[in-house]
């Protein structure tokens, strides 16, 4: 048996690429630590599996009746929207189902930090960071702010640092300042509050 016969390379691809395409499509939408898909290929084949199976009726409906001939602009989109489309919705699907309060409490997020569950929403805020020192940095994260995510450590670019009164009320933008990095090493704390 020679593996690298024309029929079986294929069908290693078609059970391979959704899946790989999937698992990929997921690690760039949640934080985690980088994929060894050497130990993933179960994994990969799996996810295949089910994007072939959740897609039966289209696979059957474009190879009945001599579609291919008839439609082969509509048979070739066919088979790109299998092979490589529906793989990209899968996880999109399943973190919107995960986020759905009926079916979130009852599975585990995906997200496994809070740090990344807050940050990771993009949304605008008034930030004081306590540092391990006892200093506090007050400022404000908007669109051109930026938190790192896991596995990275955690950093927070504040693009507007403001000085602070003693019972934390922000006064007035620190004049020439481009905003702060604070390295998680001297992070004991971060208070969010919404920008009106």
């Amino acid at each position: 048996m020679d593996i690298w016969q024309i029929d079986k390379i294929t069908l290693f691809l078609l059970l391979f690429i959704p899946g790989f395409i999937s698992l990929k499509v997921y690690d760039l939408l949640v934080p985690s630590e980088p994929r060894d898909f050497s130990k993933s290929v179960f994994e990969v084949v799996g996810y295949s599996a089910l994007n072939f199976a959740a897609l039966s009726w289209l696979i059957v409906l474009v190879h009945a009746n001599g579609f291919p001939a008839a439609h082969p602009t509509w048979y070739l989109l066919a088979i790109i929207f299998i092979l490589f489309l529906a793989p990209v919705v899968w996880p999109c699907l399943w973190l919107k189902l995960c986020s759905w309060p009926p079916v979130a409490r009852r599975v585990v997020g995906p997200i496994r930090k809070p740090w990344d569950h807050v940050f990771g929403k993009r949304e605008s805020y008034w930030v004081i960071v306590h540092l391990k020192d006892g200093r506090r940095v007050g400022g404000r994260f908007d669109t051109q702010s930026y938190a790192s995510s896991s596995p990275a450590e955690h950093q927070i670019y504040l693009e507007e640092i403001w000085q602070l009164s003693d019972d934390g009320a922000f006064l007035s933008p620190v004049p020439y300042s481009k905003g702060m990095i604070i390295l998680e090493k001297e992070i004991v704390a971060v208070e969010l509050f919404g920008v009106e």
